[in-house]
Parts: C-alpha cells; structure tokens; sequence
C-alpha cells in the first residue's frame, strides 16, 4: 500500500471528513513517529507494533561499480518490531 491508496481508504471510511483533513492526520502521525524516532524514543502501537532505532558500527564497505574500499560511518537506522496480533495474522 502506499500513502496515496491509505489516505484513500481512510476517506472511503470516513466520508465526512474532508481529503485534506485526512491528509493532515496521515502527515502529523508519520510526522510524530520520525520525531520521537529522531529523539532516540521508541513508539508503541498496541496490536500493531513498535518503532524503534538500532546502532550500526562503522565498517569498510565496497563501491559495487568500481570495487573501492568505501568508509562507511557508524548511524543509526529505524526497526520495526511487529506485534502479536499482526504476526498471528500473517501465519494463520
């Protein structure tokens, strides 16, 4: 699915709501999620999930076109753990 195919199941649910009052829910959610990501926070949907951050080390990477030896500096990267109900679904 992508943002435009959820904003457009969003309005079919709610019809009273207009196409940029979902758009503004859709953008202030994700828009959170970064945010408290960014702040090293975690975020927790019940039934649904938890967004989290993880370390990555340093190491020498390689340019796939030429072959090079590339440094690759430490970061850190979002992880998504799912949850119960949403695990269950995808192997029942």
């Amino acid at each position: 699915m992508i943002r435009s195919e959820l904003l457009q199941a969003l309005h079919d649910e709610n019809p009273d709501l207009r196409t940029e009052e979902i758009e503004q829910v859709v953008d202030i959610f994700f828009d959170e999620i970064a945010q408290r990501l960014a702040e090293g926070g975690r975020v927790e949907l019940r039934g649904f999930g938890a967004f989290s951050t993880r370390e990555r080390e340093a190491r020498q990477g390689r340019n796939p076109r030429t072959g090079d030896s590339v440094n690759v500096p430490a970061k850190r990267v979002p992880y998504f753990k799912a949850g119960k109900e949403i695990r269950r679904k995808l192997n029942d």
